[in-house]
């Protein structure tokens, strides 16, 4: 995965998901549980969270729901444009949905995309990518049906200026829940493609927006760069957690890291110390909130998860579980389950 700033998220966002969350019954509290958000920040418009933070509420969400289906989906389809604010809006007063989604992507940052969306044409269609391989695996499939389904929600809003979905194309074989994704985006998606896509048709993706205003829109642009730069952060940790949720995984060691980042071991070690934190405590906490996810979410036998999770063997794996949660693996999962 390319190394980025990590950018940080507006707490509205994260508002969604808790109201989403109350709507099947689960308290702010299980929600927030491990974030550091606070109630406070849940009332300040302007307050801003971190992706890590934004994750752990994700995961929380994941744990507290499991058995509910298309959660990802059900999720993106409460995200519009005014979720967004300048960017939103930035989308929504372009000329028209090329220059919509080209400008979406510029911004990108500013939404809650944690895919790479990339634009495409064939034929007669033009089409908006994603990509889910820079999700950490046992969020994956949640994040692409949740970036799939605000993507179409999106897209929905410019209808009253005559703009359709032409086609929802996704990899993989239909899931158990086909019927309600059908039933939630409008459409019916075609599986086992090469790809996950929104398609349009080339004679709607020109078609001038009504909302269009070029003074407007300029403003909004400046307002876009000027949000990209507010949000962005340095903090060593949350790039630490990038890689080691990324391609290097967490069998990474702190050398590994301390090389992707291009900087001596000692250096990092110096730094996390300085944001209060560790190496070892870092993947530690990676390490548990990946393992009470596929306990729950997946039939993942224990030795394979302990691989994973980046332990020599299962016995080391059960024992730092037993430290984290007073009980083994599998009477976590035999109790969460049931």
């Amino acid at each position: 995965m390319p190394k980025k700033d990590p950018i940080l998220h507006p707490v509205a966002i994260a508002q969604v998901m808790i109201n989403f969350a109350a709507s099947h019954g689960i308290d702010q509290d299980t929600c927030l549980q491990g974030t550091e958000i606070i109630e406070k920040e849940l009332c300040d418009s302007d307050a801003l969270i971190t992706r890590n933070q934004e994750m752990r509420l994700i995961e929380n969400l994941i744990l507290a729901l499991p058995n509910e289906p298309a959660l990802g989906f059900q999720l993106g389809m409460q995200y519009n444009i005014a979720t967004f604010g300048v960017w939103g809006f930035a989308i929504r007063t372009s000329r028209t949905l090329r220059e919509a989604a080209t400008r979406a992507m510029q911004y990108l940052p500013l939404s809650t995309a944690y895919c790479n969306i990339y634009q495409f044409e064939d034929g007669e269609l033009f089409g908006l990518g994603l990509d889910p391989e820079p999700i950490p695996p046992h969020l994956r499939q949640f994040l692409l049906e949740r970036d799939m389904a605000t993507a179409l929600n999106l897209m929905k809003e410019l209808n009253f200026a005559g703009v359709k979905i032409a086609g929802v194309e996704l990899e993989g074989a239909p899931p158990e829940y086909a019927s309600l994704i059908e039933e939630l985006c409008g459409h019916k998606p075609t599986y086992n493609c090469k790809r996950n896509a929104g398609l349009i048709r080339q004679e709607d993706v020109d078609r001038p927006l009504p909302m269009f205003d070029a003074n407007l829109v300029r403003m909004l642009e400046d307002q876009c760069k000027i949000q990209l730069e507010r949000r962005k952060v340095s903090g060593l940790e949350g790039q630490v957690r990038q890689q080691l949720l990324g391609t290097l995984g967490l069998v990474a060691t702190l050398d590994n890291v301390a090389k992707t980042l291009a900087m001596s071991p000692r250096s990092l070690r110096r730094k996390l110390e300085q944001e209060g934190t560790n190496f070892r405590a870092i993947v530690e906490e990676e390490r548990r909130q990946i393992a009470l996810q596929l306990l729950i979410g997946s039939s993942m036998k224990l030795d394979e998860l302990a691989i994973h999770l980046g332990y020599t063997d299962t016995a080391s794996f059960t024992r730092a579980f037993r430290r984290w949660m007073s009980c083994s693996p599998g009477e976590y999962r035999k109790n969460h389950c049931h």
